[in-house]
């Protein structure tokens, strides 16, 4: 059962301004695209006067109308921004939005960047705080966290970029023998599965590991988990509450981008198709991380369960993706949420922590 929807008083009868941010710099700026117009799109306009806020490959803020919202990319938005659309300078962002929504996902919009720049303005934003986003977009630091509390995490192995170049033999080594082959690649702090590989044998992964470098100082390799993969929103601030659990089905071994977002490319089951106890057991490990993590308002947790019954927690989401196929909203609806209502619900507890934060959240 989710927690039942409440309206903060923000002191006026007037409709709340929500700038919804999306865009960005990060390698996830398409996926963001698709997300703000989502929310935007959405959002209950008898509550809420939202502005489209689009964030550009310089990380500018524009206020853009309808006509370059619904552009077909990122740079197709970009193209026309001098001539189409407002420019937005830091500082006067407050004077036009009582609240962000922010769609952004990947780095400087999902890891503290943003939101410590918004606490600086004092305009209280959707999601967890700096850093709590710091912590979920890092996986390795995220998941040393979580194996303090108690919680599965695959077998990670992170590397270094400097050290890798001093002594990558060393590195190679300790891969075969802690985390065997086959294993996965990736770098510690991308998200949409990017730079994202198996590997079977160590004649890949050298290559692997250095086109994870391309994305971050970090490199992750990590066991290969048999299993199913399964991933869980969670909803609330002091007393979080499990959605759903969904099943997510590959294409491949590893999800793909074009899995998690294209529509009719990936399958996901809601519910995860496991037992009710299964199911039980996923809900609880995904409120534990959420609190050990922080977490609020929100979130995505990412997990496998393996053949051998383990429920391991591979990453949180902190902004998850709100595009319209979305996973989260297949969970919100299993309990009777729409999109219109689960977006209100994460501006109203957003604003709820906000109101009773001390210093940044």
């Amino acid at each position: 059962m989710v927690r039942e929807n409440r309206t903060v008083n923000t002191g006026t009868s007037e409709k709340l301004k929500v700038a919804v941010i999306m865009g960005g710099v990060s390698s996830e700026k398409e996926v963001s695209l698709e997300s703000g117009r989502n929310i935007f799109s959405k959002m209950d306009r008898q509550k809420y006067d939202p502005i489209a806020v689009f964030m550009d490959s310089r990380g500018r803020f524009w206020e853009i109308p309808i006509k370059l919202l619904m552009r077909n990319s990122t740079r197709d938005i970009e193209e026309d921004l001098e001539d189409g659309a407002t420019s937005i300078p830091y500082e006067t962002l407050k004077e036009r939005a009582d609240f962000v929504y922010i769609g952004l996902h990947g780095k400087y919009g999902e890891d503290g960047c943003l939101q410590g720049l918004l606490e600086l303005l004092r305009i209280p934003y959707s999601g967890s705080g700096v850093l709590s986003s710091a912590l979920g977009m890092d996986k390795y630091v995220s998941r040393n966290v979580l194996s303090m509390s108690g919680i599965d995490v695959p077998h990670t192995l992170a590397i270094p970029l400097k050290e890798w170049e001093r002594d990558r033999d060393s590195f190679i080594s300790r891969v075969e023998k802690e985390i065997g082959f086959p294993c996965v690649v990736k770098p510690t702090r991308e998200g949409c599965s990017t730079a994202v590989k198996k590997i079977v044998s160590s004649q890949g992964i050298s290559e692997a590991i250095e086109d994870a470098f391309l994305w971050d100082p970090v490199a992750l390799v990590e066991e290969f988990i048999t299993g199913v993969e399964v991933t869980c929103g969670v909803i609330g601030n002091e007393s979080p509450i499990a959605l759903t659990p969904s099943e997510t089905i590959p294409t491949d071994d590893v999800l793909s981008l074009e899995d998690k977002f294209l529509y009719g490319q990936g399958e996901n089951k809601t519910p995860a198709r496991v037992s009710e106890e299964l199911l039980r057991k996923i809900q609880d490990v995904a409120v534990r991380a959420y609190r050990a993590l922080g977490l609020t308002a929100y979130s995505r947790i990412d997990m496998f369960v393996s053949n051998d019954g383990r429920v391991i927690v591979l990453e949180p989401n902190t902004l998850p993706g709100m595009t319209p196929s979305t996973v989260l909203f297949h969970q919100a609806a299993a309990s009777g949420i729409t999109q219109a209502g689960l977006i209100d619900q994460v501006i109203q507890m957003s604003m709820e922590a906000h109101g009773r934060k001390r210093g940044p959240l």
